[in-house]
Order: structure tokens, then C-alpha cells, then sequence
């Protein structure tokens, strides 16, 4: 299966569409996309992290291990912010010791779930996936997959405010993208994305208010396989489009369930093909999810949420246009001003999109949230964890179920809304090439301007940091498997 590509402008770390053309946009220097999962982030499981993972000498922002730990069970069950005893979020399974110091958290079928060891952490998932963390000579290195991850540096300080950069190396195509840190409730630091460039007001304006009448869109997908196998049960496509917002929202949806697709597919986690998967010309049998309900999982209602998270990104990216170059100001872009929350607290998003696979305890068992589940933030402080409550509003087969609650953390929050801004750039960069064709109106002046801070030279030796981190963690993994079966823990 080919690598799909993405269609992102500058400084837009990895808005992945479901789309066959690769995009360079003019005055950046590292924003050619040709993969997908570009959008991998690391601290994935913020559930399960170890008491210390948090901690950052001098502040240093590219050291930060946050979320991504080993297991720690028992200290789950305290009161939550809002007076509650969050119970039943410690994972099951039990912990081991590890020689030379560190820890194992092993499930209850053998399985590792994370690891934690002179300075690394690994995180395997329910469905297979793996999140590496680690930091070497001051650079904080992320691998998620075998073929995806970054190398985050510090950058510049503007405004008062830091940012730190990323190098992305994803199916050996490699660009980057600018956060700005927030530090948080005595916690340094989270990040939060921030764009090389901005559209011209106008352009905003046009995708934010309703177009002249409906749009009917043909998208093609129905012979992509992620379409064959998530379509017939999870999701489809809105019938028409009152705004762009809404296209936007289908763009977005669509590119995470490719982004999911691909992952099972290097996961090797698809269902096994059977005779009840249908013939489709020109594919042979693909595989679609079997026990598939009638009704969409994925419901209207649940987007329409979706759209308006849009429609309010889209006002908030117009106003710091229309700011002018490097405003990077404490109220634009849906970013919390004051202490310095992060925006994923902020009032106006509290539905996220899952980008990357994590793993939630639910009433005392374990299960998955993976790219193109949709959660809903349902408390506004962290707990002592640096979590917060979710409620599931739509899931895959085998995934946590919808009305499921659990704890997810706030750093993997962030990421979602992140990634939720980066595909917001990327589909207005679809919808400027796209204007006027295929039934879509043409669009007013889709030019481009300057953002907070300019898009940083690539690293170099990211390719190179992150190839060698997968190999320590291969060797990491198997001395743990060897080292927890002799003492009975029975790692596989």
C-alpha cells in the first residue's frame, strides 16, 4: 500500500489528508510531506507514569519525559480536583523491578505495557503500537511506529515567550514544525502549536461563514482501502456543506482514519481476511471490520461538535491575521492567557480527536483509544497525575466503548489539540487548491503571512538519534522480556 501524502503548508507540522499530491509551500524550508502518521507524538498513556517521570532539571524544556512511563500501581485512586474518588484507573496487571533500577509494567496476559530505564520510556498499547521517549545531548527524542517520530530543541525566545522546535522524520521524509511551552500548575513544560504562517483574514472569514449553497463534494474514496474497512461501520461523510468548516471536518476525520489504518497495518492488528469480506474490483478481498452495526458509529451530532471547534479555531486564526506578524499573543489561537494553561484547557475545546493510540483504564479494565476516536474532556483541572476525565463520544470495534470514562493526560490533551490545528492548516491548504472546482465556491484571497516564528532548519542528526533510539529500545525490550520471565513475570 502506497504512503499516502499530506497537505500541509508551512509550519504546519503534519496535517495529513487523505490526498495524492504532495505540497511545497514557497518561503519555508522543511514542509514537503509525502507519509502519513507525520503527526506521532509522544506521551502517549499518561495514565501510567512513574511518580518522577515529570521532573525537569533548570527547566529544561527538551528533557521533558512526561507521560510516557512505566506504571506505577496504587496511587490512582486519590480525590480527584472536583471531589471525586477517581477509582479504577490503576491498570491491571502488576509491576517488576527491574536490575540496575527502573521498572516493567506487565499486563495481565504477559504483555509489556511500559518500561522505564535509565531514562527511557516505552509504552505499547492494546493494539501494538509503541511510543519511545528519551533525551540525548539536551534533545528530547519521540519515536512512535518504525517509521515515524521527532527530535524536539530547544528554538527561540520571543515575546516573552519560548518555543522549541521539532524535526519530523516520517517514512524518511522529514520537516518541522514550532511549539510554544507553557509552564503549568508547577509542571514544565507543555507545548502548544504554533504556526509559521497565517492566511489573509479574509480567507478565514470566507471558510468560517456559510457558503452561498450547499455544497455537493465527491471525495473518491470508495476504493481506499481505510474506506473499505472503517466506512461500511464508523464513518461517512456528510452529505452536503454548508461552510467550510464542515469540509474541513470530513477532511480531518478521513485523514485520521487513514492515519489508523496505516498503523494497523505496520501493527499488523487488521482482522484476518475470511470469507464474509467482499470482492471489491480491481482490490481483490480487503478487509472490512466485521460485526459492523447499521448506524454510524461516528454520529452527525458528534461532528457537528467537531465543526464548530472549527468554526472557532477559524475566528481565532482570523483575529491574530489580522494581528499582524509575530503577535503570538497570550489570547490568539485558542491558546489560555493568565497562568499560562495550556490550550487544551481552554473552555472552547473540549471535544479532541485521538491522533495517536493510548491506552485508558475504564471501570477497572484497559482498552484503546486509536487515531479517529473522538473523546470529550468532562473535567477542567488535572488531578495530582496531571490527568484529566474523558468521556468517549465515538470509537472503533475492539476500542473503549462510547459512554466510557476514563483519565487521560493532559500533555497527550494538548497533542490532540495540536494535531487538531495542524489539520485545520492543512484543510484550508486543501480547500486553497482545491476553490473553485470539484462544486466548491471559489475562495477570496488565500495568500499567506508570517506567524509567531519562523519555521527552523531541520536537524540533521534527527534520522540518525531516532534510528538509534529504536535499536536501544529493541535491546532495552528484550533484556526486560528475560529479566521478568526469570523472575516469573512472564513477559512476552
Amino acid at each position: 500500500m502506497g504512503a499516502p501524502t499530506h497537505s500541509a503548508g508551512p509550519g504546519s507540522m503534519g496535517a495529513h489528508g487523505p490526498t495524492n499530491t504532495s505540497n511545497t509551500h514557497a518561503g519555508t524550508n522543511a514542509n514537503m510531506h509525502g507519509a502519513t502518521n507525520a503527526n506521532t507524538h509522544g506521551g502517549m498513556n499518561g495514565n501510567t507514569h512513574p511518580g518522577n517521570a515529570n521532573n525537569h532539571a533548570n527547566g529544561n524544556m527538551a528533557g521533558h519525559n512526561a507521560n510516557a512511563a512505566a506504571g506505577h500501581p496504587g496511587n490512582m485512586a486519590h480525590n480527584a480536583p472536583n471531589g471525586h474518588v477517581a477509582s479504577n484507573r490503576t491498570p491491571p496487571g502488576h509491576q517488576v523491578s527491574l536490575k540496575g533500577g527502573g521498572t516493567a509494567h506487565i499486563r495481565p496476559n504477559g504483555q509489556i505495557r511500559s518500561i522505564n530505564r535509565n531514562g527511557m520510556q516505552i509504552q505499547h498499547g492494546v493494539h501494538g503500537g509503541r511510543t519511545i521517549v528519551s533525551t540525548h545531548n539536551g534533545a528530547r527524542v519521540v519515536t512512535t511506529g518504525r517509521n515515524g517520530g521527532y527530535v524536539q530543541r530547544n528554538y527561540v525566545v520571543r515575546n516573552g515567550h519560548t518555543y522549541v522546535s521539532r524535526t519530523y522524520v516520517v517514512h524518511n521524509v522529514t520537516y518541522t514544525s514550532v511549539y510554544r511551552s507553557y509552564s503549568y500548575g508547577g509542571y514544565c513544560c507543555y507545548y502548544g502549536y504554533a504556526p509559521a504562517y497565517y492566511y489573509h483574514p479574509v480567507y478565514y472569514g470566507w471558510a468560517y461563514n456559510p457558503w452561498p449553497a450547499p455544497v455537493y463534494y465527491g471525495w473518491g474514496w470508495n476504493a481506499a482501502p481505510w474506506y473499505g474497512y472503517y466506512g461500511p461501520y464508523y464513518y461517512q461523510p456528510y452529505p452536503v456543506y454548508p461552510s467550510a468548516a464542515f469540509w474541513i471536518t470530513d477532511w480531518m476525520v478521513a485523514a485520521s482514519l487513514q492515519a489508523a489504518y496505516e498503523a494497523s497495518v505496520q501493527a499488523d492488528a487488521l482482522d484476518p481476511l475470511g470469507p464474509d469480506f467482499p470482492l471489491v474490483a480491481g482490490l481483490g478481498r480487503i478487509p472490512v471490520a466485521p460485526e459492523a452495526a447499521k448506524s454510524v458509529v461516528l454520529s452527525k451530532e458528534v461532528k457537528d461538535q467537531l465543526a464548530e471547534e472549527i468554526k472557532a479555531e477559524l475566528a481565532l486564526e482570523q483575529s491574530e491575521a489580522s494581528k499582524g506578524k509575530g503577535s503570538g499573543g497570550d489570547s490568539g489561537s485558542g491558546e489560555a492567557s493568565g497562568a499560562g494553561a495550556p490550550p487544551a484547557l481552554d473552555p472552547k475545546w473540549r471535544v479532541f480527536v485521538v491522533h495517536n493510540e493510548l491506552s485508558v483504564v475504564a471501570d477497572g479494565d484497559e482498552c484503546a483509544l486509536t487515531e479517529g476516536d473522538v473523546i470529550k474532556r468532562v473535567s477542567d483541572t488535572p488531578d495530582d497525575d496531571k490527568n484529566l476525565d474523558v468521556k468517549v463520544l465515538a470509537s472503533k470495534k475492539d476500542n473503549c466503548a462510547v459512554g466510557k470514562e476514563g483519565a487521560v493526560s493532559l500533555d497527550d490533551l494538548q497533542e490532540m489539540h495540536n494535531h487538531f490545528r495542524e489539520q485545520i492548516t492543512g484543510g484550508m491548504q486543501e480547500l486553497a487548491k482545491k476553490n473553485g472546482t470539484g462544486g466548491l465556491p471559489k475562495a477570496p484571497d488565500t495568500g499567506t503571512q508570517d506567524g509567531e516564528v519562523p519555521a527552523p532548519t531541520p536537524d540533521s542528526s534527527a534520522a540518525k538519534a531516532l534510528k538509534d533510539q529504536q535499536s536501544e529500545a529493541d535491546k532495552t525490550e528484550a533484556d526486560v522480556k528475560q529479566e521478568a520471565a526469570s523472575s516469573g513475570g512472564g513477559a512476552q
